[in-house]
C-alpha cells in the first residue's frame, strides 16, 4: 500500500458518530490520504463496533489505531479510548500522554502532530461537539501550512466545537457536512495547489509534539515555551506557563497537561461549585447541629449560641442563593434563541 501524501485529520464530540458516518461515505478507495479521527469517548467504550459502524459506510480501509502501525493512503484510524492519536514520520502512535483540555483522546493533540510530520499537507476537521477541543489544533495546522475545515455550526447537533474554531482560528472553508467529501477529496487531489515552498515547521510545536510523544518533558523546556503565571494547573495542580506562539491562549504544565484559557476558565468554575456545595453541605450541618445541641441542652440556651446559629442561617441562605444563581445563568447562557 502507498504512503499518504496528505493526512486529514477529524475532531468530533456529542454527535459526532452520525456525522462522521455522513462524511466518510463520500470519500473513495482511492484517496491518496489518511483518515485519523478523534471521537470523544467514555474509557470503556466499544471502539470496535464503531469501527464497523464506519467501515459499513465507506470504501476506506477502517481499524482501531495501533501504535506503531504504518499511515497508508485510503486507510481510516480511529483513536482508541483513552489514549492519545499521533503520528510520528509515517507511523501511528498511541499514547497514554496527560490529558489535554481535559480529553484523552485529544483532537488537539492529533492535530499538532499531524502538523509536525507533514506539515501543509495536513487538513484538519472539527465537526460537531461541545467546548474547545480541535480549536488550538487548527491554529497548529494554519501555523504550518495547513487547511482548516470546520462544521457549519447551523447544522451541527452540538455547535460549540465549530463555534469555538471559528471565533479563534481563521478557518478556511465552513461547510456542511454533506458538501465535504468533495472538498477533502480536491484538497488532498494532484491538481490542489499548495504553497509555493514548503514552510519551517514552528520550533514551539516541534517542542509540544515531543512532550505528547513522552520523549522530553521538564519545567526546564516548557520554560522554552512560554512564561512562568500565577496559576495551577487543574488536573495535577502543578504550575502553569502561559505559551508565547499562536492565535489561542493557552497554558501548559511541565508533567503535560495543556489547556486553552477557556477550558481552564470552564474548569475553574466547576471546581469553585463543587468546593462551594462542599461548604454549603458542612454549614448545614453544624446549623442543624447547633439547633439540636440547643434544644436538648441548655449550655446551648444563650443568646450568643443564638446568634451564632441565626448568623450561620443567614450564610447558608445567601450560599444557596448565589449557587442557584449561577446554575439558572448557566442555563440561560446555554438555552437556545
Amino acid at each position: 500500500m502507498a504512503l499518504p501524501t496528505h493526512l486529514i485529520v477529524i475532531g468530533t464530540s456529542a454527535g459526532g458518530m452520525p456525522a462522521l458516518l455522513q462524511l466518510v461515505a463520500q470519500l473513495p478507495a482511492d484517496l491518496p490520504a489518511a483518515v485519523l479521527v478523534v471521537q470523544h469517548l467514555a474509557p470503556d467504550a466499544d471502539t470496535e463496533s464503531l469501527v464497523t459502524r464506519l467501515a459499513g459506510r465507506t470504501s476506506l480501509r477502517c481499524q482501531v489505531a495501533g501504535h506503531g502501525a504504518p499511515l497508508l493512503a485510503g486507510h481510516l484510524y480511529l483513536a482508541p479510548p483513552d489514549r492519545h492519536l499521533l503520528v510520528k514520520e509515517d507511523r501511528v502512535l498511541v499514547t497514554k500522554g496527560p490529558f489535554e483540555n481535559g480529553y484523552r483522546p485529544s483532537a488537539d493533540a492529533l492535530f499538532r502532530a499531524a502538523a509536525v510530520a507533514f506539515d501543509s499537507h495536513v487538513i484538519g476537521v472539527v465537526l460537531t461537539g461541545m467546548l474547545h477541543d480541535g480549536t488550538a489544533g487548527l491554529d497548529f495546522i494554519k501555523r504550518c501550512g495547513g487547511t482548516a475545515v470546520v462544521q457549519d455550526p447551523a447544522e451541527a447537533e452540538f455547535p460549540s466545537m465549530p463555534e469555538s474554531a471559528l471565533r479563534n482560528v481563521a478557518v478556511d472553508h465552513v461547510l456542511p457536512v454533506a458538501a465535504m467529501g468533495p472538498l477533502l477529496v480536491g484538497l488532498v487531489g494532484p491538481t490542489h495547489v499548495g504553497p509555493a515552498h514548503a514552510l519551517e515547521i514552528p520550533a514551539d510545536l516541534q517542542l509540544e509534539a515531543a512532550i505528547a510523544e513522552r520523549v522530553v518533558g521538564s519545567a526546564e523546556q516548557v520554560d522554552q515555551l512560554g512564561n512562568l503565571v500565577p496559576f495551577t494547573c487543574p488536573d495535577c495542580g502543578g504550575n502553569l506557563w502561559e505559551l508565547n506562539q499562536g492565535k489561542v491562549l493557552r497554558f501548559r504544565c511541565h508533567t503535560g497537561h495543556c489547556y486553552t484559557a477557556a477550558a481552564i476558565l470552564e474548569g475553574s468554575q466547576r471546581k469553585m461549585e463543587e468546593t462551594l456545595w462542599v461548604a454549603l453541605r458542612m454549614m448545614e450541618e453544624r446549623k442543624n447541629l447547633l439547633a439540636t445541641l440547643a434544644a436538648r441542652d441548655e449550655v446551648y440556651e444563650t443568646d450568643r449560641h443564638t446568634e451564632r446559629l441565626n448568623d450561620l442561617k443567614r450564610h447558608v441562605n445567601r450560599m444557596r442563593e448565589f449557587l442557584l444563581d449561577e446554575y439558572e445563568g448557566e442555563n440561560e447562557d446555554t438555552a437556545p434563541d
